[in-house]
Formats: structure tokens, sequence, C-alpha cells
């Protein structure tokens, strides 16, 4: 049995990521379903790791063509998309990457083929940080966000040495990600809620930069004028109609969104003494907190010769 745990071990050991010392980035990948999700879930906190001068990645999974109203796939795809790239400008991000998966099926992906679109970008990009939709959170109503995260999970483990050879091949090295935030997208998470193994719960300020996060999402007008209008016709429908969506305008929507982010951010913030926040299930080791690592591994680990 022994004998057993220890092969078990050492293959184990084997397939870690490789992080060579002395090489961490200020760069950020986030991983989001649609071209703005992740800005409900923590806009906030990438503009203040921008402001900190760290570069941010964005991949989205899915394509959005299916949100809007009246507008067919091809042009809402168009659309949001645009939409997409204007508010990852505004909030700093340096870029965004179109993956282009059919929204709203993704759950007739390969995940390993979307865990290798994720690890070959990590690869390339060589991020500190890695931000993902959370898959272990309960009752989500978005099967693209479970799926978009269970595949950019599993780049934790799958960008060793005996993943993707033909990208290291090419000169795109093994790389893993020191640092993984959880992120929930349109919620706060519930006590006790999501994240994987020694994940730990962790919120963060936004104040300082929660009018720019505003702005960012409400840059989405396409995407914006459909909630606006599903919002109107649930309300009335509930007997419960609403004065702010008398009338479905730019105006009104953008002034829904807002109401709608610092409602989110005002919520999460009050559970941790900010005025607003965002919050997350957090694996890996912040700079100068101790090693997760064994001792016993530490004390005999010996840099990999090339």
């Amino acid at each position: 049995m022994f004998s057993r745990f220890r092969a078990s071990l050492f293959c184990g050991l084997l397939l870690l990521p490789v992080i060579a010392p002395g090489q961490a980035s200020k760069n950020i990948v986030v991983i989001s379903a649609g071209g703005g999700d992740y800005l409900f879930a923590c806009g906030g906190t990438l503009a203040n790791f921008i402001d900190e001068g760290y570069s941010v990645y964005v991949i989205q999974t899915g394509n959005d063509e299916k949100d809007s109203i009246g507008l067919g796939p091809a042009e809402t795809r168009l659309v949001n998309n645009e939409d997409a790239e204007k508010a990852a400008r505004m909030l700093g991000v340096r870029e965004i990457l179109n993956i282009n998966d059919k929204s709203g099926e993704l759950a007739q992906n390969s995940t390993n083929e979307m865990r290798n679109h994720y690890s070959v970008l990590i690869r390339h990009w060589k991020p500190q940080k890695i931000f993902l939709p959370d898959p272990y959170i309960h009752y989500e109503p978005d099967w693209d966000q479970f799926f978009t995260g269970r595949a950019a999970e599993e780049t934790n483990y799958s960008n060793g040495g005996y993943f993707l050879p033909e990208a290291t091949r090419v000169g795109l090295a093994p790389r893993g990600v020191p640092e993984t935030y959880y992120y929930a997208t349109y919620r706060p998470y519930r006590p006790g809620e999501g994240g994987h193994g020694s994940a730990k719960f962790m919120a963060v300020d936004i104040t300082k930069n929660f009018q720019r996060k505003v702005a960012a999402i409400q840059a989405l007008r396409n995407r914006n004028g459909r909630y606006a209008r599903h919002v109107k016709a649930r309300l009335e429908m509930a007997g419960n109609p609403s004065s702010l969506l008398d009338e479905i305008t730019e105006s009104s929507t953008r002034a829904l969104i807002a109401a709608f982010v610092e409602e989110l951010s005002a919520a999460i913030g009050g559970k941790h003494g900010f005025r607003y926040g965002e919050e997350f299930n957090y694996h890996g080791r912040a700079p100068g907190e101790a090693s997760a690592l064994p001792p016993w591994i530490e004390q005999r680990a010996k840099p990999i010769e090339r």
C-alpha cells in the first residue's frame, strides 16, 4: 500500500504546473462565459489591480448571439461583442479575446477542448492571477457559467509538462497560475458556498473604483436594453410596475443598471464593512503568506534542470 501511495504521490507531483522562480508576472487572465459577465462579478477588483500596474486579459467563451430583442443571432453577436470591447477598454482591460463558441450551448462543447483553449492562452500570457466562474456555487441558473468555470478550473492542473506537448513544442512552456479567484456572477455568495479544496473566502473593497465599474457595465448597451425590457415585463406581470421603467430609453436603462450594480455591490460590501465590495473564493498564496506546500517537500525540492 505504501509503495502505491508513493507512486501516486510521485505521479501527482509530476503533474503539478511548472512555475519557474522569479517569473511572477503582473498579468491577470479573466475567463468569462459572455462578454460582460465578469464585469458584474469582479470589475471593481480588476480596476483595483489595473491601478496597481497589472495588465488584464479577458477570455470570452461564448459569442453572445442570443442576448437581444428584435435582432437575429448574427447581428446580436456583432453588436454585443462591440459593446463588450468598449466596456473592457473603459475598465482598462488590455485585451478581450473571443473564442466565439455558441452561447447557451456550451454544455455541448468538449470540456477538454475548452480547457485547452484556456491553457494555451495562459501559457502565452503567463498570468499571476486567474479569475473564473465558480462551478461550485448552488443553483446557478446560467449553465454557461458552470461549464465555463468547470473547464477553466481544469487549467489549474492541466498545464503541467505532460499536457499539451504540441504547445510546448512550439515554445509555449507549461505554466501554472499561483492565484485563483472564483467568482459568482450576479449575486452575493451564500454562507459556506463555492470554491474548491482549500479555497478561502475573500472580500475586496471596490469603493474607489465603483463608478468605473458601473460605467463599464453601462457600456453593454444592447444586452442592458434586453434586460430592461425583461424586468419591465416581469414587474408588470407581477402587478408591481416600476416608475423607473415607464418608458424604456437609454437613460432609464442606464439608471436601472446603475441601481442593480449598486444594490449588488452594497449588499456584498455591507457583509464585510465596505461601502461597495466584491467577494471571491480564493485559492493560492498571496505575497508574504507562508507556503502552502508541506515543509518536507520544500526541504527536499530541487530546481529542474533544462
